[in-house]
């Protein structure tokens, strides 16, 4: 995907029927279907069939089966409730007649109330770093194929800037945390549901990677499974996918081939917009 607009185009599914959609798969270089395109597909799916005073406060998935990209996938959302204040709905995605992924949504009508948040971390500002490509472009010459992979590994619609720079070449054991800015690489003014879509879909990089960082000595990248397994996430304000967003994660357990990661998602200003979860599978290669 070399813009945003491409980004859209794959997040924005075909209507089948009430309630019934299709999406197409980005080719992903591991060969499965990208979580975050579910997520955000999904998202769209859900935000189809709810009124538009209604936005997204929280959803929570579960990745059943690994997607193939050589098939459509198709979205069934179930109107679960239509409440005062709040409206609730669960998204299936099925793929060659078996279900992959699962996720529940709940909407609200905006309303003032109690207001405080963390503190965003003390951290360079976007300016000063360089992009996830270029803080490997020392790779390219050293080892081309490990460049090649990990180059493909992030979408050219988002523009990702990691605060601790990688060294996949001395893998060192490093605390489980990261923070990375990012933000869409064309300005984009559009709805709020779409900007939760785009959000859905870039929440899910980086996440297990997180949990992998105290065990990097361990493993060479290329001999890692990673799956994730479950992704919950909550929208606490509005926000513009234009602007720089710092994703701040961290990892507190690792455990029985899973790993368990967190991340908040903070606007320049330092306003928290947005939070993450989600546990996966973190298995080494035979």
């Amino acid at each position: 995907m070399e813009s945003i607009e491409d980004l859209i185009k794959l997040l924005t599914l075909e209507t089948l029927d009430s309630c019934l959609y299709r999406g197409e798969s980005f080719m992903t270089p591991w060969g499965r279907v990208f979580g975050g395109q579910v997520l955000g597909q999904a998202m769209h799916a859900a935000y189809q069939t709810v009124p538009e005073d209604r936005l997204a406060h929280s959803m929570h998935a579960y990745f059943v089966l690994g997607g193939d990209c050589n098939f459509p996938i198709i979205y069934h959302v179930d109107t679960i409730r239509d409440g005062g204040s709040y409206t609730t709905r669960r998204v299936t995605a099925r793929q060659k007649g078996k279900t992959i992924f699962v996720m529940a949504v709940s909407f609200q009508k905006k309303e003032k109330g109690f207001d405080h948040q963390i503190e965003a971390p003390k951290v360079a500002p976007p300016e000063e770093l360089l992009t996830d490509v270029e803080q490997l472009k020392f790779l390219e010459t050293i080892d081309p194929l490990l460049y090649r992979r990990m180059k493909g590994i992030h979408p050219r619609a988002i523009e990702f800037r990691p605060v601790e720079k990688p060294d996949p070449l001395n893998p060192n054991p490093a605390p489980p945390f990261r923070n990375i800015w990012l933000r869409a690489k064309e300005k984009l003014e559009t709805s709020i549901p779409l900007q939760h879509q785009l959000l859905a879909y870039a929440s899910d990089y980086n996440l297990l990677l997180t949990a992998v960082n105290p065990h990097q000595a361990k493993t060479k990248r290329g001999n890692l499974f990673l799956a994730s397994l479950d992704h919950a996430m909550w929208f606490h304000r509005d926000f513009n996918m234009s602007d720089w967003l710092l994703y701040a994660l961290d990892s507190p357990s690792a455990s029985n081939g899973r790993g368990f990661s967190r991340g908040n998602f903070f606007d320049r200003q330092g306003k928290l917009v947005a939070s993450v979860v989600q546990e996966g599978v973190i298995r080494e290669g035979k």
